[in-house]
């Protein structure tokens, strides 16, 4: 099935080991993943004629890159090679898959697919994740991974990443969940990579912080000196403030919303978390300064100040109101003013003159961490001879950004050369092939292994590469530098160690098939809820699942029972924003209307409101509206209920239950609860329908056609409610 294509040995041999066995494949960027892929899709699909591969990709840019790869190296239809993101619809997708051999999908889409019941994985013989390293905690690659081996009759899983991480509990995580059974490493050093290799030449060019900035600087420093003393005199900081690194606060933070959760309600815990979110955002500023300019740090100054204004956050109002922030933004626009900017850029604009002057069409990525970091990058780069675009990710609440299509257009136009320098966030970091850069420029060091890595990949592939990494001196840019270099050496270490000892660790991999019950139990989903760990967990239980645009509530979970589904966090937010009153009327539409609010931390301290707002809000919906409200500690726990309730809502042997009161009703309430029984009508139908003919015995006798004039009673129910009042009964033989 193989054209036009001839695979280098150690693809081969990597190739061999992937026929009998899950593995992760751990290749240098540009030395042919999707080769390997390519051999097995090829393998699996003759050896099983009937079968089909499904390769997941992160991105609809890569995705498409992979379809183009394939349809070039594989001889099968290119009807039957496609491409399924959420830009195709569901209906489509699944006319598609019948007759498709090889699938290439985003697994966002792929898993509510899935989860909707469109697709079936049973006759899927190879599953290829791309990025693999994407495979931990609720990344979709996790659900679908054991998803098809619940369901596919051969599975076989092929995992593909230039960089798994630096810490050996993650790629342990990735092992397990993908079901790895083997691991394939090679380095640059291997030997029968080595020839392949092209050498990337690394420079460091390192910059002063400007003296100029020195005030600014210290004013925020003081400003978080000040909030993390605040927070050791309250008695929750050990040791001097200055020690805490920014990830010891984040967890210090986190342990203290977990106590606030548990039932303390101790003001100084309160405080302290206020403080420490004040400590965030001067940290964010300090990183904005030394490592990208005063742009960058206006942009979040002046964010900051609008959100002061119109936010209830006291950590926002807090920090705009400190003396030290304001000193520090009266300095910030005298800077402004006088034209002083960030020296990496002028560093920067000299290092890509110099490029050019070198070969005169060079092509050159620009990697920077910031948006607003990119558009003054773009303005500087503008004076010289050449041409620029920036490349970043979707538009956000925020920010425009490029659409799938856009992102696609400009990797086209990079590549075809009709422009030379691509400015790109972290977007562009991953995956994506585009043949003979000749020089990558890290506009910050970053932290992190796995990014550093994919940086650098995007040079050296056809011929000898250049990275230039720009450094601010005695900044968190030298702290960074360091950070990645570490976690590199670190994460091959750990690869070396978990080759060796693979077969002795014992994942405990448990296949779904062993505990998914069978059931006849289905449920209809709000489209919206397609994301959630309930539905995952409600699948996994052996739940069918239809997801629909739902006009009332978030599960329907039988012709009578609908249920609105929130978080402690949603619940309070929706009080405050006014909608859940609403919601709340439209559930009495059903007959058994039901709300479950989940998490196990206190409701009570999730925003700046009133406890009395919430308990007479949770008073108004159980009393006044007579909506059940149910408690659940995690996603788990609400699935688990969710499902005892269809359980004994569609079981058609159920004993059937008749509603009485404790206390004698009014006429007028015996009246409404007479007509609220009937198929399809809560309290909030009853009411327009008594208005409307005058009686109980005048609904009751009226027909089909008069009752579908009353609003909101569709040809279903009147036709149920006909069904209902005018049957024979007949006793239970």
């Amino acid at each position: 099935m193989l054209k036009n294509f001839k695979p280098r040995i150690y693809q081969q041999t990597i190739f061999n080991t992937s026929i009998n066995k899950n593995c992760l494949v751990v290749l240098p960027t540009g030395l042919g993943k999707t080769a390997i892929a390519t051999l097995l899709i090829s393998y699996r699909l003759v050896h099983y004629p009937k079968s089909k591969a499904v390769v997941l990709a992160p991105t609809k840019p890569l995705a498409e890159q992979h379809i183009s790869t394939f349809k070039k190296h594989l001889d099968i239809d290119k009807e039957k090679i496609v491409l399924f993101t959420g830009f195709v619809k569901p209906a489509m997708r699944a006319e598609l898959w019948d007759s498709a051999r090889l699938i290439v999908t985003t697994p966002q889409g792929f898993e509510n697919d899935l989860i909707a019941n469109n697709i079936s994985l049973k006759d899927v013989s190879l599953l290829v994740v791309d990025e693999a390293h994407r495979a931990v905690k609720n990344y979709a690659y996790v659900f679908v991974a054991k998803k098809y081996h619940a369901e596919a009759n051969h599975p076989r899983i092929l995992a593909l990443t230039a960089s798994p991480g630096s810490e050996f509990s993650k790629i342990e995580e990735v092992c397990r969940n993908l079901s790895i059974e083997d691991i394939e490493i090679k380095t640059e050093k291997d030997p029968d990579i080595k020839s392949f290799v092209q050498e990337v030449d690394i420079k460091w060019i390192e910059v002063k912080f400007p003296e100029e900035f020195e005030y600014l600087r210290n004013c925020l420093m003081f400003a978080l000196k000040k909030k993390l003393l605040e927070v050791k005199n309250l008695g929750y900081l050990e040791g001097r403030p200055s020690n805490h690194s920014k990830k010891s606060l984040l967890i210090l933070q986190a342990n203290l919303r977990g106590r606030i959760s548990s039932g303390e309600k101790d003001f100084s815990i309160l405080k302290s978390i206020s403080l420490l979110a004040e400590v965030m955002k001067i940290q964010h500023a300090l990183e904005l300064l030394e490592t990208q300019g005063l742009g960058s740090l206006e942009k979040y100054f002046e964010k900051l100040i609008s959100q002061a204004k119109t936010s209830t956050v006291k950590a926002v109002k807090n920090l705009v109101g400190d003396e030290n922030f304001k000193k520090a933004n009266s300095k910030l626009s005298k800077l402004l003013d006088r034209g002083l900017e960030h020296p990496k850029l002028k560093k920067l604009k000299q290092t890509v003159k110099n490029e050019l002057l070198l070969k005169e069409n060079a092509k050159i990525i620009i990697f920077t961490q910031y948006r607003s970091s990119s558009l003054k990058i773009k303005q500087v780069l503008d004076e010289l001879p050449l041409k620029s675009e920036i490349f970043i990710g979707q538009s956000n609440k925020e920010q425009k950004g490029l659409s799938q299509k856009e992102q696609k257009q400009k990797i086209e136009s990079f590549s075809k050369g009709e422009f030379n320098c691509l400015i790109s966030t972290s977007v562009g970091e991953e995956g994506l092939d585009i043949f003979q850069v000749d020089s990558v420029i890290f506009y910050e060091p970053i932290p992190s292994a796995i990014r550093s890595i994919q940086r650098r990949g995007r040079t050296g592939r056809l011929s000898k590469g250049k990275v230039f990494i720009l450094t601010t001196k005695k900044t968190r840019d030298e702290a960074y530098r360091w950070a990645a270099h570490h976690k590199e050496k670190r994460m091959f270490r750990n690869l070396e160690v978990l080759k060796k000892n693979f077969k002795k660790i014992d994942f405990q991999q448990k296949e779904l098939k062993t505990f998914i019950p069978k059931t006849n139990m289905d449920i209809v989903a709000d489209y919206r809820e397609k994301g959630s760990s309930v539905l995952k967990h409600l699948v996994n239980e052996g739940v069918s699942i239809k997801l629909k645009n739902l006009e009332i509530g978030d599960y329907l979970l039988s012709e009578d029972v609908v249920l609105e589904y929130k978080t402690k966090k949603d619940f309070v937010d929706s009080i405050i924003d006014g909608r859940l009153l609403k919601q709340v009327r439209e559930l009495t539409k059903y007959l058994k209307p039901l709300m479950i609010v989940e998490g196990e931390e206190d409701i009570y301290s999730q925003r700046n409101i009133h406890p009395n707002a919430i308990r007479g809000m949770l008073s108004t919906i159980a009393v006044s509206y007579r909506v059940p409200i149910i408690y659940s500690k995690n996603s788990n726990d609400t699935a688990a209920i969710i499902r005892l309730i269809v359980k004994r809502e569609q079981n058609p042997d159920k004993q059937k239950f008749q509603r009485h009161t404790i206390k004698p009703l009014t006429l007028k309430e015996q009246q409404e609860f007479v007509i609220s029984s009937l198929p399809g009508i809560g309290i909030s139908l009853a009411r327009p329908l008594l208005k409307k003919f005058g009686s109980v015995k005048k609904i009751i006798n009226a027909t089909e056609e008069a009752l579908k004039k009353v609003d909101l009673i569709g040809p279903k129910k009147a036709k149920k409610i006909k069904e209902l009042t005018d049957s024979n009964y007949q006793e239970a033989s």
